[in-house]
């Protein structure tokens, strides 16, 4: 029996001593500093990338179609598709059609004709040889020939060739009849854009999104374009939503959106295919690197590195996405950094110790 009690004693002298030394680990446990690394945060204004394709189109207000108001021959075209022209460049060569040229002959000849008529009964009525409705029937007869006469000057018929020129300063974006070919009057023979004209109201580059991303889409948001080929893959510059569609392209299922770009005389040329960028629910939030969110059961937060290199869990809502930084909002001390790397060790109150990163 004493021997029982003695057994029993030194059982629960050695649980106590094993119970003084678990606690003493796990305290020093708690005192360990977890390395981590951390950047500085601050408010600033952070946007929802949408990502869209599309293509460089000249605004329709933009684009002027040539074509000639007789029928002619094309004799020489002077430029190709693709080419920029400035004002007055020579475009094309033509030859009036025959009649057409004979047209404008006899309209020459029937204003010389009507003029002298009138001259000569406006003699003989200045002699009392001539009545006043003769003289009136002259004067008409001489007015309707002169109109004639203008009209067939104002479609630019020559009895030779004729060079055709540019209207404007612009690319040429189609050419639709070739040398040699024989041009009815109004069809259209080519059709040129114009020059970047700056005004924000047009769209020149034409965009595709998905319904679902277009109602966050809104004029006046920022646009970042760059081209798809290997040339333009690193180039990019920026312009501006004008219009976002209404309605869901039958054949593609995706909301178009059209877009002012400055190009100037950049590689974006009618014609490219691009990629864009648009910054959506642009606004000011807490920003930081992606890393420095976690997410558990009650949602997300990070841990920020408070006086005596104790950490403190700060609860957050994430309202922004963009690529590897968040927008977030919540109770965050602009004073004390984020941790971006070793937050998944930490608990609330953990020591901490490491470098700070750069501002991400």
């Amino acid at each position: 029996m004493q021997n029982n009690r003695l057994s029993m004693q030194a059982c629960i002298a050695l649980c106590f001593c094993f119970g003084v030394f678990f606690e003493a680990n796990n305290a020093l446990a708690d005192d360990t500093a977890v390395a981590v690394t951390t950047v500085p945060i601050q408010r600033a204004p952070i946007a929802q990338p949408v990502r869209a394709y599309g293509i460089v189109a000249a605004s329709a207000a933009d684009l002027t179609s040539i074509n000639l108001p007789y029928v002619a021959r094309i004799t020489q075209l002077r430029v190709q598709t693709g080419q920029p022209v400035r004002r007055g460049d020579p475009l094309f060569v033509v030859q009036a059609d025959p009649a057409a040229a004979l047209a404008a002959t006899q309209a020459r000849s029937a204003a010389t004709l009507a003029d002298g008529e009138f001259a000569r009964t406006q003699s003989l009525f200045d002699k009392s040889l001539a009545t006043a409705s003769q003289l009136a029937g002259a004067r008409k007869a001489a007015q309707d020939a002169r109109e004639a006469l203008t009209s067939q000057a104002q479609s630019g018929i020559t009895s030779g060739a004729k060079v055709v020129v540019s209207p404007i300063d612009g690319v040429v974006l189609q050419v639709s009849a070739g040398q040699g070919d024989q041009v009815q009057a109004g069809a259209p023979i080519m059709q040129l854009a114009g020059a970047d004209s700056g005004r924000p109201e047009r769209g020149n580059v034409m965009l595709a999104v998905e319904p679902s991303d277009a109602v966050n889409i809104h004029a006046g948001d920022e646009v970042r374009l760059r081209g798809l080929s290997t040339s333009l893959s690193k180039v990019s510059v920026a312009g501006r939503v004008v219009l976002v569609g209404a309605s869901i392209d039958p054949q593609s299922q995706l909301v178009g959106v059209a877009a002012n770009v400055p190009l100037g005389n950049s590689a974006f040329i009618p014609g490219t295919h691009v990629a864009a960028d648009i910054d959506t629910n642009r606004g000011m939030h807490w920003v930081v690197p992606r890393s420095a969110v976690l997410k558990d059961d009650h949602g997300d937060f990070v841990f920020q590195v408070m006086s005596g290199n104790k950490a403190h869990r700060v609860n957050v809502v994430t309202q922004i996405e963009d690529r590897d930084r968040y927008g977030i909002d919540g109770p965050l001390n602009a004073a004390q950094p984020v941790v971006v790397s070793g937050n998944y060790e930490l608990k609330d109150g953990m020591t901490v110790q490491g470098a700070q990163g750069a501002p991400r």
